[in-house]
């Protein structure tokens, strides 16, 4: 039995973290279903939820201002979450340039964006956070997506800036990881989400978003997707942010993995025949959640295993853990930094 468990969360790891990328790319090169953009300049109403963001925000607006897109068919819309900076102040010095401030109580990022978009007059909306600035063409061309009449949401994609340490770098190989998986999903059907901080959706899919959700970004692509309109990606439209360390980004990850048990509740027909990618589903976003499970059978199904498999087993996952513990004291050779910060990252 602990060498049928063993086995079986070996064979399990192997397939979420490397054998399904495999065969999704290998799906998305000879199956793919492309989207069939064309020129399309609706009217859009671009919307920034941001609570104390006066750090950013100026950086922010002046690169909207910046877009390359019909003036008289963008809207921007700066929704203030009770920010207590000077956040609204820096938003009224841009009202000139059309810049509409949103003033509202603290009730947190979901009733915000509820709060904006009900306002919003564009038939597509664009939902950016204030950190990550945009690229002049971005709007449009995320936008001419939407002449494909299957498609319900676009998301940019995020390109993280040159890291200075091994850790921000590692952490951006993950993430361009993660856009690359997003990428041949898109290319095979739909994500499963939407990239948070710039992405866009048909005013007409919007729905209201649960005030305690955490995954935003998720809850209201989906409402779009089970209505069978496809969620996908375009490489062409860039949004720039900076490198976070590994502490914030594990911060993120805690909420994200927290919000996908909650958007499991929330959408159950995500792991049934409702869903039409559901093995994709249960191999990409359930896969992550078993994850950490897995690596708990297989450290307590190898103390049962007979000689020496039990030792080997067991000294590889001490090496490994205990590599990832000594990270901050590893700061030379390189090799062996690189091998430590990418446990430490795992």
């Amino acid at each position: 039995m602990p060498a049928v468990a063993a086995i079986t969360a070996c064979v399990l790891m192997i397939y979420i973290l490397a054998g399904y990328p495999l065969i999704l790319r290998w799906m998305a090169q000879r199956r793919p279903k492309p989207v069939q953009r064309g020129p399309f300049e609706p009217s859009v109403s671009l919307i920034i939820a941001v609570y104390n963001g006066e750090r950013f925000l100026e950086d922010k607006l002046q690169s909207l201002l910046a877009l390359e897109y019909p003036a008289d068919k963008l809207d921007i819309t700066v929704a203030s979450d009770g920010s207590t900076d000077r956040t609204e102040e820096i938003a009224e010095r841009f009202a000139a340039q059309g810049v509409s401030l949103l003033r509202l109580p603290r009730g947190g990022k979901p009733a915000a964006l509820n709060a904006a978009i009900a306002k919003a007059r564009g038939e597509i909306v664009v939902l950016t956070d204030v950190r990550q600035p945009l690229e002049p063409l971005s709007v449009a061309r995320l936008v001419e997506n939407f002449a494909d009449p299957s498609v319900g949401v676009a998301s940019g994609e995020l390109l993280i800036r040159v890291g200075a340490t091994q850790e921000e770098a590692d952490i951006g190989l993950y993430r361009r990881f993660e856009n690359w998986m997003r990428v041949s999903l898109s290319s095979v059907d739909s994500t499963f989400g939407a990239t948070g901080s710039f992405y866009a959706i048909r005013r007409a899919l919007a729905v209201p978003i649960p005030p305690d959700t955490l995954l935003d970004d998720v809850y209201l692509p989906l409402a779009a997707y089970f209505k069978g309109y496809r969620l996908i990606m375009d490489s062409r439209a860039h949004a720039y942010d900076l490198p976070t360390s590994l502490d914030t980004e594990f911060q993120r990850k805690v909420r994200t993995l927290a919000g996908n048990y909650q958007i499991l509740l929330a959408y159950p027909a995500l792991l049934g025949p409702g869903n039409r990618m559901w093995v994709h589903f249960a191999s990409y976003k359930f896969g992550r959640l078993l994850l950490p499970w897995l690596l708990i059978v297989l450290a307590v199904a190898s103390f049962g295993l007979a000689a020496p498999w039990r030792e080997a087993l067991l000294a590889g996952q001490a090496a490994f853990y205990m590599l990832a513990l000594a990270d901050v004291w590893i700061l030379k050779p390189r090799i062996l930094k690189r091998l430590s910060s990418s446990a430490h990252t795992f």
